[in-house]
């Protein structure tokens, strides 16, 4: 495991024609800071870097750019992990200055957040896209500049009830069935993530929305 950002900053290429092998990928996952937050459906991408973070024991004690930071090796590709402490609707004052300190190409970056338009415990990645109304996702996306060009994975936490408001269903915690959905789908996720890393975001990508869409015909009639 690495513990110094200064050495996963020296071992990116330093010539245009060089791959991409080299560089670190930094993984964000969106959610809120504090007791009061953990375990609701708006911090499921600050799950998912835990689930990866504990997956190779990987420490996420640091600060660092507005984030508790943790760093590592995975086949040989360095890999930085971040969530932003700003709250969800800031998360691109961190997010912005972490890509620009390691100089990453926003096509090494993937950011893991909440999604209602996908069932309880489904994941989708994307090479790419727009924010979806996200406010997190917005944010960064503002502090990015206006490029969209970074990679997402996208975690299925389904829609509200009835006419239930969006914003509470966003900050309640999830029920026991729709709590174990989500707990197989961090574990799912872990596997994507390490696919990405040894595999590329393509492979990754085809791989992992083709598994996943038997998984969302299954589940995206059940409650949440």
């Amino acid at each position: 495991m690495f513990t110094c950002s200064r050495l996963l900053r020296h071992s990116f290429c330093t010539t245009s024609s060089s791959t991409n092998c080299c560089k670190p990928w930094l993984f964000i996952g969106l959610g809120n800071p504090g007791e009061k937050y953990r375990g609701t459906r708006h911090n499921v991408g600050f799950d998912m870097i835990d689930a990866f973070a504990q997956s190779l024991d990987i420490s996420m004690a640091s600060n660092h750019f507005k984030s508790l930071f943790g760093e590592g090796m995975v086949g040989g590709t360095p890999v930085l992990l971040a969530k932003p402490q700003t709250y969800m609707n800031l998360s691109g004052e961190s997010t912005g200055p972490l890509a620009a300190y390691y100089k990453l190409p926003l096509n090494r970056v993937i950011v893991m957040f909440d999604d209602m338009d996908l069932p309880c415990g489904v994941l989708r990645v994307q090479p790419k896209g727009g924010h979806g109304r996200h406010k997190g996702l917005m944010s960064v996306i503002y502090h990015f500049r206006g490029n969209r060009e970074f990679a997402r994975l996208r975690i299925g936490i389904g829609r509200p009830p009835g006419q239930m408001d969006p914003r509470a269903f966003l900050l309640q915690k999830f029920n026991a069935s729709a709590r174990e959905r989500i707990d197989d789908a961090l574990q799912e996720g872990v596997d994507v993530l390490k696919t990405l890393l040894t595999k590329g975001l393509t492979e990754c990508a085809s791989s992992t929305n083709t598994d996943q869409k038997y998984k969302h015909l299954r589940l995206q009639t059940l409650p949440v």
